[in-house]
C-alpha cells in the first residue's frame, strides 16, 4: 500500500501482507492447539518445565473452543471449502466462518466488502447469493 493510502477493513484494504496471508477460523484455530496440547500431555513429564502447558496457551485453546461455531473438523473442512467456492477473500471467509451471520443484510454489515468487486452486487440478485451462501454454511452446522 502507498503511504498515503489508509487501511480501511470495510473496503479490504488491509494491507499487501494481510490480503496474501492465510487466514484461520477459530475453528481451524482450536483443531490445531488441541493436537498441539494432546501432543505436549503425551510428552509431558513433571521435571521438564518446557512440557509443561503455558498459561497463554492454555487461555488462547479455552477462547477458540468457546467461540468455535463447528466442533467437527470434517465440518471445518467443508465451511472453508464452502465459502472458498464464493470466491471470498481470506479476511472475509474467517469473518463470515467465525461470526455466522443468519441474513444477507447481517453478512453485509459485518463485511462489507461482499458487494463490491461484482462478487455479491448490491440488491436482490447479490441478496440472494449471500443467502444461498449462509444458508449452505447453516446446512453443515445443522448435520455436524
Amino acid at each position: 500500500m502507498s503511504g498515503e493510502e489508509e487501511e480501511n477493513a470495510a473496503e479490504l484494504k488491509i494491507g499487501e501482507e494481510f490480503l496474501k496471508a492465510k487466514c484461520l477460523m477459530n475453528c481451524e484455530v482450536a483443531i490445531i492447539l488441541e493436537h498441539k496440547y494432546e501432543q505436549i500431555q503425551q510428552h509431558a513429564s513433571d521435571s521438564d518445565p518446557s512440557s509443561q502447558v503455558s498459561q497463554v496457551f492454555e487461555k488462547s485453546l479455552q477462547y477458540v473452543k468457546r467461540f468455535s461455531r463447528y466442533k467437527n473438523p470434517d465440518a471445518v473442512r467443508q465451511v472453508r471449502e464452502t465459502l472458498s467456492r464464493y470466491g471470498l477473500a481470506e479476511f472475509e471467509l474467517c469473518t463470515l466462518g467465525n461470526l455466522c451471520p443468519d441474513t444477507s443484510g447481517e453478512a453485509i454489515a459485518l463485511v462489507p466488502t461482499l458487494t463490491s468487486g461484482g462478487r455479491f452486487p448490491e440488491g436482490d440478485q447479490g441478496n440472494d447469493k449471500i443467502d444461498k451462501m449462509l444458508n449452505d454454511l447453516s446446512l453443515i452446522k445443522k448435520f455436524e
